[in-house]
């Protein structure tokens, strides 16, 4: 039941849930059991030994929060906060990662895929929620509770289970724990943000991977070095629109159950150095490895620590994502150039002018330059394609005639949403919410048309679902 463009069977599935969650909405323990069932649903459809797995790794979590909650003593504390991340780091390591650790193991390089059966669905989503709860509580920021069913409901949220956003533990117990009433304004909010999702990824991101991202960087020579580069720009456009798009999908379904899941993008590639870019770029994953990574790193009183774990950081945030010299490339380059802006940052100090709008719109331009530049390791699957690609763009040929005018069409509407002023989306969004419930329907209704009608071929699994 994965969350893909066109899957009819997830929201048959989140449309079941929604009306079997509101029917017994007026009774706490019948909500939450109804949310548990429909988290193992969601995970028995990749495996049924996910609703074993998931409920026995979330159970651990949640005698080590009870211990954790009644202990005081420091030793005892940090001995059970470290097996609650052995197990989650376990776990995610063996979910994403087991046919490379064989390979390089016991098992032979070519057999090693074999095992890539065993875990279907990464798990690393959930393994980086899942340590929110028991940090949280290691550190004192959180209550934590006494209920194994709303702990085991909230860890393995379906709606941020496969690609996020991550959200603290915490926040979902608090709001599984209120009663709450589905106005037309959280309806309407919840059927817009599912709506703009899909056309994100249906109409933009799936049209540009299949029409010229994924042609040129399966096979960069048969192109033109400005085929290549006009296939770079393009892939920041899919991933964010993908990526955005599922979390506007993820953001709507879990609204539909009355939970307000965090904002994962703010037009991130309108950020004038990486340091914004990576607030406003996946927001629920930079915040988790700030607060939960960054901040642990020691030796901040000293000179070199702040910069070199920034590079840290973002270096184990790469390899997070895959086990290849891509990854770690990509997560140094961010981590040089955060350390960097940082260290421009204090030595110009807090007093600094702002600047003008145009060295803002140049500062913007550059920064947007060098991560598309970072988004070629992202997407090559080996520093071979990679350099071929670069190459590729690097050689400076001109020829632009495998570009079809729809394409230009495709690419010039996902660029003018980039500066779709925030103001305008929030109007949309305030009128749209206000509508009666058959104008929502309608407005359903020609996404669904326009999916059929426009979008691309077949089901196309969303980027970060493989993470």
């Amino acid at each position: 039941m994965p969350v893909q463009s066109g899957t009819a069977l997830y929201f048959v599935f989140l449309a079941t849930v929604f009306f079997l969650y509101w029917t017994c909405a007026a009774s706490r323990l019948a909500r939450l059991s109804i949310i548990l069932a429909a988290n193992l649903l969601f995970c028995a459809h990749y495996g049924l030994f996910y609703i074993v797995l998931i409920p026995a790794c979330a159970a651990i979590d949640y005698l080590i929060g009870l211990g954790l909650m009644r202990s005081i003593a420091p030793a005892h504390r940090r001995s059970l906060v470290g097996v609650s991340i052995l197990v989650n780091l376990s776990l995610l390591v063996a979910s994403r990662h087991m046919g490379w650790f064989l390979s390089h193991g016991w098992v032979p390089a070519h057999r090693a895929s074999d095992w890539d059966w065993v875990f279907p669905l990464g798990l690393s989503f959930y393994t980086l929620q899942a340590l929110t709860y028991t940090i949280d509580l290691y550190r004192r920021d959180a209550e934590g509770t006494r209920s194994l069913l709303a702990h085991l409901s909230a860890v393995s949220f379906f709606p941020t289970l496969q690609a996020g956003p991550i959200t603290r533990v915490d926040d979902l117990l608090k709001q599984f724990a209120k009663s709450r009433v589905l106005s037309r304004a959280d309806g309407g909010r919840a059927f817009f943000l599912i709506g703009t999702g899909v056309l994100k990824k249906a109409l933009i991101a799936d049209f540009l991977a299949e029409n010229l991202v994924n042609r040129v960087f399966d096979t960069p020579n048969l192109y033109s070095g400005a085929q290549a580069l006009l296939a770079v720009y393009a892939y920041s456009l899919q991933l964010y629109f993908d990526f955005s798009g599922y979390t506007d999908i993820a953001r709507g379904a879990a609204l539909l159950l009355g939970i307000d899941l965090p904002r994962n993008f703010d037009r991130p590639y309108l950020s004038a150095n990486i340091a914004e870019f990576w607030r406003r770029w996946h927001i629920s994953f930079s915040n988790w490895l700030r607060d939960y990574l960054y901040y642990s790193i020691p030796g901040k009183r000293t000179k070199i620590m702040p910069y070199l774990g920034l590079v840290i950081t973002m270096l184990l945030g790469g390899l997070w994502h895959g086990v290849s010299w891509t990854f770690a490339i990509w997560g140094l380059l961010h981590g040089c150039a955060l350390a960097a802006t940082r260290w421009w940052q204090v030595r110009r100090g807090r007093n600094r002018p702002q600047p003008t709008p145009l060295a803002r719109a140049l500062a913007i331009f550059g920064t947007y330059q060098f991560v598309c530049f970072t988004w070629i390791f992202f997407r090559s699957a080996s520093l071979q394609e990679a350099s071929q690609l670069l190459l590729r763009v690097g050689s400076f040929t001109l020829g632009l005639e495998g570009v079809s005018p729809l394409l230009w069409a495709v690419l010039a509407l996902a660029a003018a949403l980039i500066f779709f002023p925030k103001q305008w989306y929030a109007r949309a969004l305030d009128t749209f919410e206000r509508c009666p419930f058959y104008v929502h329907a309608a407005a359903l209704l020609v996404v669904a048309a326009a999916v059929q009608l426009l979008g691309g071929r077949g089901n196309v699994a969303f980027v970060y679902s493989r993470f």
